[in-house]
């Protein structure tokens, strides 16, 4: 690397680390401009505190409710065909048919072979269909990554500063919420499946609500006020067709939520609406009527409003719900913590000093044994410590208190790459070369110990981000950001200082 270029890398570099990392040390002396003030480094839960949730997407029961509607499905498959059975019975991760006639086995296979990812095992005049194994591995997959973006939107959508989302195990997701005190309403907002659809009520039904009977095509659902209502069991129109949704007041000022839908179900809703005016139909929300109002009259627009018993802050709640989507599986919480802002600061001021005191002994040390070159591994150190904390804010990567163990052990790996450099060019000089001649050589020879050592501490600090969680992925974010800014500024910016001060001046002596 030619001489400009590293000095231009140098200037670039400490300009770098001076402008990202000088927010964090002047914010409690200065009035800094807003846009300055957002380089700010991101604290996870263990140093500014705030809640942590653990949930569990359960996958069975998405898996079961997919089964049933197989089943359902190959019901009306059979009926359409004109195929006559005995029973089919959803059992245990798999669907019963039982024959009325062995020779209908061939017809029944036709049919079920148009349905994709269904195996079929055949005993006698018992038909077993199952899904395979690879498509409900994939399908965990999905329910846990589409689990994940829905969280996240629920979130986001309440306004919760810097949370972390992310999954953990086959089944999990893990939420951190710093700087939250009471996670309640959070538990509340993802608790909820939020799956909504709009369904006629059968008034006909209705009258005899009161007697324990089972009502054909339609099924008995409660309000929040245990009043029960029997509705049918078709859908009018879906909660997927849901575009928008926001809490607003009505002509009474009274809290309601907005809705609007796509173009299909805004079709779905004009439809529903002309066909049954005087009528009413339930607005449902997880198995639960949050509403039943009369049709008054037809409503094309696709533009419609939920009232209920809302206060402001439920209103808005559901509103977010709605926008967010419903969850593909139900979820519920395994563990719960919380950690206080004054444990957080406590863990703040034990970490900064530890890295505050292994700092300073490591520019002691230099000092002592390599006397004014020690100044400029010294400066490089300072330097590097910068550059590392400007690369967490640039990626918004998650000060964790292992992180800042990272941190105390990225500052003496640093110092090591140095003290291979020094010694080398003692030995050249030892061995009767030129001051320009050992330094050259010493930068050389050392490379590649300081590569070799850096990058399997590199793949190791890899291996923890994949293969682990939480604080283990904040150590090892740190210490892979420390081993890189290491390598670049042992070889770009100790390398230029040490050519500046001591290769282009012949009075400077190198003195160990």
């Amino acid at each position: 690397m030619k001489g400009n270029t590293k000095k231009i890398l140098t200037f670039i570099i400490i300009v770098f680390g001076i402008y990202f990392t000088m927010p964090i040390m002047l914010k409690n002396y200065l009035n800094l401009p807003s846009w300055f003030e957002k380089n700010q480094i991101r604290l996870g839960l263990d140093l500014r505190g705030g809640s942590q949730l653990l949930l569990q997407v359960e996958t069975q029961e998405a898996i079961n409710e997919k089964l049933q509607n197989l089943s359902e499905d190959i019901r009306v498959a059979f009926e359409e065909k004109k195929i006559a059975i005995n029973n089919l019975t959803l059992l245990n991760n798999f669907i019963k048919i039982e024959l009325s006639n062995k020779a209908l086995s061939k017809d029944i296979t036709d049919v079920i072979a148009g349905f994709k990812d269904v195996n079929i095992a055949i005993k006698g005049d018992i038909i077993e269909l199952f899904y395979s194994s690879s498509f409900i591995e994939g399908f965990k997959r999905t329910l846990l990554q589409q689990s994940l973006e829905i969280i996240r939107k629920r979130i986001d959508e309440v306004g919760t500063n810097e949370p972390i989302i992310q999954i953990q195990g086959k089944d999990r997701v893990l939420i951190q919420l710093p700087g939250l005190k009471d996670p309640e309403r959070i538990k509340l907002l993802l608790g909820k499946t939020a799956k909504m659809n709009f369904r006629l009520v059968d008034e006909k039904a209705m009258q005899s609500v009161g007697e324990k009977k089972y009502f054909v095509g339609a099924e008995v659902l409660e309000d929040e006020n245990g009043f029960k209502f029997v509705v049918r069991k078709r859908i009018g129109v879906s909660g997927d067709n849901l575009v928008d949704a926001s809490a607003s007041v009505d002509q009474f000022n009274q809290p309601v939520v907005s809705i609007r839908f796509d173009s299909l179900g805004s079709r779905k809703f004009a439809d529903l609406t002309r066909k049954n005016v005087g009528k009413r139909f339930a607005i449902i929300l997880d198995d639960s009527v949050i509403s039943a109002p009369v049709i008054r009259e037809s409503i094309p627009t696709g533009n419609a409003q939920i009232s209920g018993n809302f206060t402001f802050d439920t209103a808005n709640d559901l509103a977010i719900l709605l926008r967010a989507g419903s969850l593909p599986a139900p979820i519920s919480i395994v563990e719960e913590r919380s950690v206080g802002p004054s444990l957080g600061d406590d863990s703040i001021k034990a970490g900064s000093l530890s890295v505050m005191i292994a700092f300073s002994l490591v520019l002691i040390y230099m000092l002592l044994i390599y006397g004014k070159i020690g100044l400029i591994a010294n400066f490089v150190l300072i330097v590097n410590f910068m550059f590392i904390i400007s690369w967490l804010i640039i990626i918004q990567a998650t000060l964790t208190l292992p992180g800042l163990a990272g941190l105390a052990l990225t500052v003496g790996m640093a110092v090591d790459s140095n003290v291979l450099v020094f010694e080398r060019i003692k030995e050249e000089r030892k061995l009767g070369r030129s001051k320009i001649s050992s330094i050259n050589l010493g930068f050389d020879q050392a490379l590649r110990a300081i590569i070799d050592a850096n990058i399997t501490t590199l793949i190791a600090a890899v291996i923890l981000f994949f293969m682990g969680s939480g604080p283990i992925r904040g150590f090892s974010v740190t210490l892979g950001i420390g081993v890189l800014s290491t390598i670049i500024c042992t070889m770009v910016v100790s390398r230029f200082l040490i050519d500046y001060f001591y290769s282009s001046n012949k009075i400077r002596e190198l003195n160990f």
